[in-house]
């Protein structure tokens, strides 16, 4: 992916510095910590907007911690680099930033516009700034450290072989890539295998710098599980979906909390046909001609900031074309391309739900998420 940041309008934020400082000159939030200082100087460093000797001289020069938050404020504004310290006081103080903009008429929104898998980022003016207030915060440090997890089982021991699949896999794979996600891929594993898959996965270096993670696994499956590639009738070889949220979780994976964790599954949660596949449409072109297969999970979320989409509704069966790949997923890369920059992911998988009900009812399964997240957001950050 290509990302291409044009800076400009950063009076914007000056004037929410400018309400920061007025906050501190009248004891209105006296709450600036000598840690939060600390950790705006330690990243405006690391990203060259300040000198070692600018930094060492904005401590020893200042006793209090209030005249340190303004030299560095000050100092800042000169530089016209006021999108990066007001943007880290976003991820640092929450409350403190939503305070300055209620206090402040306009904030920065970029605007993002793609062509092909370049995504150009503008920013400009938006008065409606209770809109950002409420998404997950992304920067442009989070995207470049996206990981996602994509494991396609295709060829199974005893099973039927899922053709189609390869599709899925590839077209999956260009999507996250596209959406800033480095794909750690996997092809064919046993449930011994997907579960060691998740453990390294929920280790993964980047994670504690993402801003999100997509988990994709396509197989056979049935309620409650995923089969691995053994996986017999007598000999189960099974993948519990629980099991994916237990390594995801606040628990299990520390480094995604308060981070959205965005899980699709293609795969049956059951033997059923549902309502829907008695459409005569589909039937007659899907079941009578044989091109569309069946793919033998259910989830019962417990941890915060969690999204799972699902193939189809309990207890039915899954559908996939044997040369252009599943539906979800089909419709999933379709509507994501379209869309992305425009709506939260709640919305594009309701999009995808309207378009892909025709032929199957997929299941967004109890939602956590306590915000909106955007994958490109107009409050996109430095």
């Amino acid at each position: 992916m290509t990302l291409k940041i044009v800076r400009s309008a950063t009076r914007l934020h000056t004037r929410l510095l400018y309400s920061l400082r007025y906050c501190m000159n009248h004891k209105i939030w006296p709450s600036v910590s000598q840690e939060m200082i600390t950790q705006f100087l330690d990243n405006l460093l690391d990203e060259g907007v300040l000198k070692f000797e600018e930094k060492d001289k904005i401590i020893k020069a200042n006793r209090t911690t209030a005249k340190k938050a303004r030299d560095l404020i000050d100092k800042v504004m000169n530089k016209g680099d006021e999108v990066r310290l007001i943007l880290h006081l976003q991820m640092k103080d929450l409350p403190l930033y939503k305070h300055l903009c209620q206090t402040c008429d306009c904030v920065i929104i970029l605007c993002c516009s793609c062509t092909g898998d370049s995504w150009i980022i503008r920013i400009f003016r938006c008065k409606y700034i209770l809109k950002i207030m409420w998404i997950y915060p992304v920067t442009l440090k989070s995207i470049k450290n996206r990981v996602a997890l994509l494991i396609t089982n295709i060829t199974f021991a005893e099973l039927k072989n899922r053709p189609g699949a390869e599709k899925d896999e590839e077209n999956m794979e260009k999507l996250l890539s596209t959406l800033g996600y480095e794909v750690v891929k996997h092809t064919n594993l046993t449930a011994e295998k997907m579960g060691d898959a998740l453990v390294d996965f929920s280790k993964h270096p980047k994670l504690k710098e993402t801003d999100s993670v997509f988990v994709v696994i396509m197989s056979h499956g049935q309620y409650g599980a995923v089969h691995g590639v053994n996986h017999k009738p007598k000999v189960p070889d099974v993948l519990k979906v629980d099991d994916i949220y237990d390594n995801l979780n606040a628990m299990g994976c520390p480094a995604l909390v308060d981070k959205p964790k965005i899980i699709i599954i293609q795969a049956c949660r059951g033997k059923e046909t549902g309502s829907v596949l008695k459409c005569d449409s589909v039937e007659d072109d899907a079941v009578a001609y044989g091109v569309i297969k069946e793919d033998d999970s259910q989830y019962r979320h417990k941890e915060d900031d969690f999204l799972a989409f699902l193939s189809s509704t309990p207890h039915t069966v899954s559908y996939r074309h044997i040369s252009q790949g599943s539906f979800l997923i089909q419709f999933t890369v379709d509507i994501f391309r379209a869309n992305v920059l425009k709506h939260h992911i709640e919305d594009l998988f309701l999009k995808v739900c309207c378009v892909y009900r025709l032929k199957q009812m997929p299941t967004k399964d109890r939602c956590t998420l306590t915000q909106h997240f955007f994958l490109f957001p107009g409050d996109l950050k430095q």
